[in-house]
């Protein structure tokens, strides 16, 4: 596994899935255009570019540039890094025909074409054998943000904590506590709200 101090942000699903293979970082999707009307992913992408920076990996045509012009627009710009992938002509394997332009995506490069994109943007990637502990969605339920009778207004403490729009839902809100914090300072925030709600 590579590991990624920042957020990797990419533009749908497949490319997470294909970073994931190799990547130990949060790997957060645009939905494609989506994002440019997803407030809440906007305020998401803001508060992680403050927290840990961004790493904008978008495709090379132009619907990917429009997105990463959008991200720049959307985030202060000090608090990005863009990594750019090289101009490959070809399909990937789950389509049946090429996209518009005619180039891969970010799902279609291979790990080594992947790694030296975000090395030549200035990443620093460090090898590292295993992933750090993840907040998971039983660690939610454990500490009483789901599956109680209050358990809707701890999580709204915990998102008022964190500093998060209170429409996430606890997969969403899984996915940004493990890029904004660690499983220690997950379990500290708990400790703190359970302690204040009692």
């Amino acid at each position: 596994m590579i590991k990624i101090n920042q957020a990797v942000i990419v533009e749908g699903k497949y490319d997470k899935i294909k970073l994931s293979r190799f990547i130990d970082a949060p790997i957060i999707t645009t939905d494609g255009f989506a994002i440019f009307k997803d407030k809440e992913r906007q305020q998401l992408l803001r508060t992680l570019a403050k927290s840990r920076g961004l790493v904008v990996l978008t495709d090379s045509d132009s619907a990917g540039f429009i997105i990463r012009s959008f991200i720049g627009n959307a985030v202060d710009k000090k608090y990005i890094i863009n990594a750019y992938i090289p101009d490959i002509y070809g399909k990937e394997k789950r389509k049946t025909e090429p996209s518009k332009e005619g180039m891969l995506g970010v799902e279609g490069m291979t790990e080594q074409v992947i790694t030296k994109a975000l090395t030549d943007a200035g990443v620093f990637c460090e090898q590292s054998s295993v992933k750090q502990r993840e907040i998971t969605k039983l660690d939610l339920f454990e500490a009483g943000f789901s599956g109680c009778a209050d358990s809707a207004a701890r999580r709204s403490r915990l998102l008022e904590y964190f500093g998060l729009p209170r429409r996430l839902s606890s997969n969403g809100l899984v996915e940004v506590l493990n890029c904004i914090t660690t499983k220690e300072g997950f379990l500290k925030a708990a400790e703190e709200i359970n302690g204040r709600g009692e």
